[in-house]
C-alpha cells in the first residue's frame, strides 16, 4: 500500500498546483481537506526554508504522516528584496492577491523596466515521522510588468514576466508555467527524491 503524502497548504490554488506537480508518484497524495480540521500554523520564520519546514513539521506531527509543504515568494531587487517572506501578506494581514499586486505596482511606479528585476523563490520541505527533513529549492528570474496581465495562476503571477518571455505567468497555461516556474523546479527535484524513497525497501 502506498504511503500517504499530505500537502500541507491551506491555500487551495497552491495545494492544487502542488498536487498537479506530484501526479503519478507512487504515494497516496492527500490534501488538508482529507484530515480533521486544525488551525493553520503561524508562519514566523525569517526565511522561506524556515517557514516551509515549520509548516511541514506542524502537519506531519499533527497527523502522523509524511508532509510536503512549501514556502515561496517574490523578491524584487528595487525594493531591497521585498516582499520576500511576506509576499502573501504584503498589503496587510487581510490582504488578497489583488491588493498585494496593487501595492507592488504602486511601489514600482517610477522604476524603469531595466530596474524592475525580480525572482520567485520556492523552498519545498518534506518531513516524515522519525526521519530527517529534506529540502529542495527552485528559482525563476524575470521582471515586474507595469500592470497586471492574464487570469491564470495566483499571487503575483499576473505581474511577473520570466526571462526569455514577453508574457506574464498569468498569461501562460499551467503546463507552460510549470516548465520554468520556481515551484516547478523545486517540485521536480522533490519528485525525484520521493520516487527514490518509494523504491527503497
Amino acid at each position: 500500500m502506498a504511503e500517504t503524502l499530505l500537502i500541507g497548504s491551506g491555500n487551495r490554488k497552491k495545494a492544487e498546483e502542488l498536487a498537479h506537480l506530484l501526479e503519478g508518484l507512487p504515494w497516496e497524495v492527500k490534501g488538508l481537506r482529507d484530515f480533521p480540521s486544525v488551525p493553520e500554523p503561524e508562519e514566523t520564520g525569517a526565511t522561506f526554508e524556515e517557514n516551509a519546514l515549520l509548516k511541514a513539521e506542524y502537519y506531519s506531527r499533527a497527523f502522523g504522516v509524511a508532509c510536503l509543504a512549501d514556502d515561496s515568494g517574490l523578491v524584487v531587487d528595487a525594493l531591497d528584496g521585498a516582499p520576500g517572506v511576506y509576499s502573501a501578506r504584503y498589503a496587510g494581514g487581510d490582504a488578497n492577491d489583488a491588493r498585494n499586486n496593487e501595492k507592488l505596482l504602486n511601489a514600482l511606479e517610477e522604476v524603469p523596466w531595466p530596474d524592475r528585476t525580480a525572482h520567485f523563490a520556492c523552498c519545498a520541505a518534506l518531513v516524515r515521522p522519525g526521519q530527517p527533513p529534506h529540502v529542495e529549492w527552485g528559482r525563476v528570474y524575470g521582471h515586474i510588468s507595469v500592470e497586471a496581465f492574464g487570469e491564470n495562476g495566483f499571487g503575483y503571477d499576473v505581474v511577473f514576466v520570466p526571462e526569455g518571455h514577453d508574457i506574464t505567468f498569468g498569461e501562460m497555461d499551467t503546463a507552460e508555467k510549470h516548465k520554468i516556474s520556481h515551484r516547478g523546479e523545486a517540485l521536480g527535484k522533490m519528485r525525484a527524491f520521493l520516487e527514490r524513497l518509494a523504491c527503497t525497501p
